[in-house]
């Protein structure tokens, strides 16, 4: 079956940075849909028109990936608007509940980067934003969407979860 929107594709990668480092390495399978939320659009632009068996190796400058890094995403927070027990590596979506620090993005994800007495460093950037990435992928099958997923335009698993640069990590809310 050739790769065309919409349709479901089986991949597995290795995500390297632009220096060779292995960032990560999907060895089994993961499914995403072709047309919607769960590729990258040049990941996505590579793989149309072909079919089960197809390896491209890309390469993703920072705006093709996950963008720039915005030091506007990076503040700090006073220490008494978190719970007691928090730690670096804490993620949560949108800003804290009773934030002091205005005009923040409330779709994005914050990842608690440190923890100090009176304060606490936040960053809304992706843990790959700013990185150039190589990713050699190779398509594993390619199915037709199901109903559900053509609606949702995703299955599952989504691109941001699976590229994720970090361990999972307690959701705070």
């Amino acid at each position: 079956m050739q790769i065309t929107p919409p349709c479901v594709v089986s991949l597995t990668w290795r995500l390297e940075d632009a220096h060779g480092q292995l960032i990560d390495e999907l060895a089994e399978p993961v499914e995403f849909f072709v047309g919607g939320d769960d590729l990258l659009s040049k990941v996505e632009e590579s793989i149309v028109g072909q079919s089960e068996g197809f390896e491209a190796t890309l390469h993703l400058e920072p705006e093709h990936a996950f963008g720039d890094y915005d030091a506007d995403l990076v503040f700090f927070e006073e220490r008494s608007v978190f719970p007691e027990h928090i730690e670096a590596g804490m993620q949560f979506d949108g800003p804290p509940e009773g934030a002091t620090t205005r005009d923040l993005p409330l779709d994005t994800v914050y990842t608690i980067t440190e923890v100090y007495d009176s304060h606490v460093v936040l960053d809304g950037n992706h843990p790959l934003a700013g990185i150039a990435l190589v990713l050699a992928l190779k398509v594993r099958d390619v199915r037709a969407a199901s109903e559900e997923e053509i609606e949702h335009r995703s299955v599952s698993t989504s691109a941001l979860s699976v590229l994720s640069a970090v361990p999972p990590s307690p959701q705070l809310h």
